[in-house]
């Protein structure tokens, strides 16, 4: 009898065992879950430049003077030929005259030296010299008429820098600015105006490093301030190769096919671009979580989870674009992401919309 007392709390205590309910953490969690779906992103930039014109000029005389007069206006229009400045003549007229002077000189030695040639080859005829100074004379007569053209030569520079004491305007175009006034002396090259052609006009803007790679590839448009709700088709002309030295930016210009009248030089304009980027996955935001390693997703595959790394791109209001080892089509924890750990068995409860909170 003592016996049998003894073994019946063992045997109470094997059937509570048995009766016991599975615990908890064994049981496979109810998860929801977003599928993934790669798509590629559109990156989009916005860079606010002014109005250039693609052919622009600055304008010099080609001869040094004091500037006597100034014939145009900044802004005002010119067309091909028109007299802009002007510098003094006089130092440039002697030299013309000194140059007339020298090429009289030049043609009347040259005209010596030929008369002389002209005797010595009779009197070579004639057995009265000899060959080696008939050679020195027919030398001197060839020499006297390069010089002759030499100077006949430089006469024709004079009277063209004589000419060039009127600068006038080289092509069509529009005066943007003014380098030097009345009174100034210039030296030859110096600019004075600067001279735009209005027909061709850009959008001139600063570019940073990180959007250059694709802006080749981007479409563009171009809005301005002046008309706010108007845009304009634009295109790529010129990226520049190398970045400025103090804004480590680089100069891009947009050629506008279709500018209207009203678009001026100067005119501040915004361009727009969007160009294809690399491939990402769009997933809820409450699908993101960190454990102290960075941002990761949990994959679910076989009622079992495991931790993808990834990078947030970029966050919307309720969904992020991810870059990360997901594929299309893998099914990750939408809800309660920070309830998992490694080790946790789960069950797909419901599918949610990735970019929904449905």
């Amino acid at each position: 009898m003592r016996h049998l007392l003894l073994l019946a709390p063992l045997a109470l205590a094997g059937c509570k065992a048995e009766s016991a309910p599975q615990p908890e953490a064994e049981r496979p969690r109810p998860v929801q879950v977003a599928e993934v779906h790669l798509a590629p992103a559109t990156e989009a930039h916005a860079f606010t430049g002014v109005v250039r014109a693609r052919h622009e000029a600055d304008i010099a005389f080609r001869a040094g003077g004091r500037i006597t007069a100034r014939l145009v206006e900044v802004g005002q229009k010119v067309v091909a030929g028109q007299p802009l400045a002007r510098i003094e003549e006089a130092d440039l007229s002697l030299a013309m005259r000194a140059a007339e002077a020298d090429l009289s000189a030049a043609e009347a030695q040259a005209r010596q030296a030929a008369a002389e040639a002209s005797r010595s080859k009779a009197l070579r005829a004639a057995g009265h010299v000899s060959i080696a100074y008939d050679d020195q004379r027919i030398a001197a007569a060839r020499s006297a008429a390069e010089r002759a053209a030499a100077t006949r030569a430089a006469l024709d520079l004079a009277r063209r820098r004589l000419d060039y004491a009127l600068l006038r305007a080289p092509g069509n175009g529009v005066v943007t600015a003014l380098l030097a006034e009345a009174g100034q002396v210039v030296a030859e090259g110096q600019p004075v105006f600067r001279l735009a052609n209005p027909e061709e006009r850009e959008l001139v803007v600063q570019v940073p490093e990180a959007a250059v790679a694709r802006l080749a590839a981007a479409s563009a448009a171009a809005q301005f301030w002046a008309h706010p709700g108007l845009s304009l088709p634009a295109r790529l002309r010129e990226l520049a190769p190398q970045a400025e030295t103090a804004l480590r930016t680089y100069t891009a210009r947009f050629a506008l096919p279709e500018a209207p009248d009203w678009i001026a030089l100067g005119m501040t304009g915004t361009v727009l671009t969007e160009a294809p980027g690399e491939t990402l996955a769009t997933l809820p935001l409450s699908a993101l979580h960190d454990r102290g390693e960075g941002p990761m997703v949990w994959r679910v595959a076989e009622g079992r989870i495991a931790a993808v790394p990834v990078e947030v791109v970029s966050l919307g209001e309720v969904t992020a674009a991810l870059r990360g080892a997901l594929a299309e089509g893998d099914r990750v924890v939408a809800l309660g992401p920070q309830l998992l750990d490694p080790t946790s068995r789960v069950r797909i409860a419901g599918l949610r919309a990735a970019a929904t909170l449905r």
